[in-house]
């Protein structure tokens, strides 16, 4: 089992940058892939970044690539996501996962959860 616990939100302008990081818990951290969702109020949970469990392989999605930058140290059991020029479409709580699975951007091959952060970008 993982237990994961998000940090690091809050509220900024456009163009800033914010770290999330994820502290995890439990003997499977290390080899399991860890991913960053996101939900907007109204809106589906999207995938936003993973990272494969050695930190070789990442993987992002179109709408933050080359903005955001997932990475982790299984030394800490911690993982982050560095945020940059951020965009009011950005707010969201942020949630970190974590899953069995090889490096994958669909939801349900997430197994376990944290409770989310809130980020929140003014224009």
């Amino acid at each position: 089992q993982v237990q994961l616990v998000e940090s690091g939100g809050g509220l900024v302008q456009a163009g800033d940058s914010l770290r999330l990081s994820c502290a995890a818990s439990g003997r499977t951290f290390t080899t399991s892939t860890i991913g960053w969702f996101r939900q907007a109020p109204g809106k589906e949970r999207e995938f936003v970044a993973a990272v494969s469990w050695g930190g070789g392989s990442t993987d992002y999605a179109d709408s933050v690539k080359g903005r955001f930058t997932i990475s982790r140290d299984n030394a800490t059991n911690t993982a982050y996501l560095q945020m940059t020029s951020l965009r009011p479409e950005d707010t969201a709580v942020y949630y970190c996962t974590a899953s069995r699975v090889g490096l994958t951007r669909t939801l349900y091959d997430y197994r376990y959860w944290g409770q989310g952060t809130q980020v929140t970008v003014s224009s």
